[in-house]
């Protein structure tokens, strides 16, 4: 009997890792033909690519296009001036959902709270195209606000916020923030969710109040989560989004809103240098992996877990 019931417990623990191996199948397939299949078309930036001809009929061109990047580095370097820009400044402001949810969580009424969390979640699920329709309807010289200033006899800016390249760079950053508050306050508020209640009914014995509450039992349980996501953030910095900077983008504020990936785009299907738009993929990759692993052992040293 002491010998059938391990063999029993073995042949279970089996079928359940093989269970769990065929579920994870479709999605190892789908990582890999849409993130490791297209590492192969790195061999084009080897070569002046014309989608017209055969592969044998491109012209070799070898190391010329990474030259290139370095005969308009003050142009590559200004790209990343704007992508690495709008990174930073959202990781000023990363704290934020993890601030909102905690005055979330201290809400009585369940109704207003769930009212506050569903309003500030829609507007993640919102088009980038809808956004831009609201705020050109908003923020052009002929929108409502605009209208507002000259019905009120004030002063109003020749140029319109959409066009102020001075103010680019906040403008849109507060339109990120607008529309991505309430996912982030979501994953907080499940973390909140999962704090033992046994502590907090420990430490309202101890006499904490609700600054002591949050001080002492809530931050604590939220920083590791929030350290992870805020270095996740950190490794993927040249990912700032494109259909945000796609839609936004006119001549006006071309040279603070042309981020990495959209100047991707512009070299790849408007330029129609294949060839180099590639090149400049590679070097995005490159740098989001040296990010990647310059974080992971930034995570091992500060909290002793890797990420990877």
């Amino acid at each position: 009997m002491t010998v059938v019931k391990p063999l029993h417990r073995t042949r279970k623990k089996n079928r359940a890792g093989l269970k769990y191996f065929l579920i994870a199948i479709p999605f190892s397939i789908f990582v890999f033909a849409f993130s490791y299949v297209p590492l192969f078309g790195w061999i084009f930036s080897f070569y002046d690519y014309n989608p017209a001809l055969k592969f044998s009929q491109l012209h070799f061109l070898g190391f010329d296009n990474f030259v290139k990047i370095y005969a308009e580095r003050s142009e590559v370097f200004r790209i990343l001036r704007n992508t690495l820009a709008m990174s930073f400044l959202n990781l000023i402001f990363a704290p934020l959902p993890l601030i909102v949810a905690i005055m979330l969580n201290e809400i009585k009424s369940s109704k207003f709270r769930k009212m506050i969390q569903t309003s500030t979640t829609l507007p993640h699920f919102i088009s980038w195209i809808v956004v831009f329709s609201l705020s050109f309807s908003i923020f052009s010289t002929s929108g409502l606000y605009y209208t507002l200033l000259k019905n009120l006899h004030l002063s109003v800016p020749v140029i319109g916020l959409l066009g102020n390249n001075d103010a680019a760079w906040f403008f849109h950053l507060g339109l990120g923030i607008w529309k991505n508050l309430g996912w982030g306050v979501i994953i907080y508020i499940a973390t909140i969710a999962g704090i033992d209640a046994g502590l907090y009914e420990a430490a309202r014995i101890d006499g904490a109040n609700k600054f002591g509450l949050m001080r002492h039992i809530t931050l604590p349980g939220l920083a590791p989560t929030f350290f992870v996501l805020l270095l996740l953030s950190v490794s993927n910095l040249l990912n700032n989004g494109f259909d945000q900077y796609f839609v936004f983008y006119n001549s006006l504020v071309a040279d603070k809103v042309e981020v990495l990936d959209y100047y991707v785009y512009k070299t790849g299907w408007i330029i129609n240098d294949y060839s180099y738009a590639t090149v400049l993929g590679m070097l995005k990759s490159i740098i989001s992996i040296i990010l990647l692993f310059s974080v992971n052992y930034l995570s091992k040293k500060t909290r002793g877990e890797s990420l990877v």
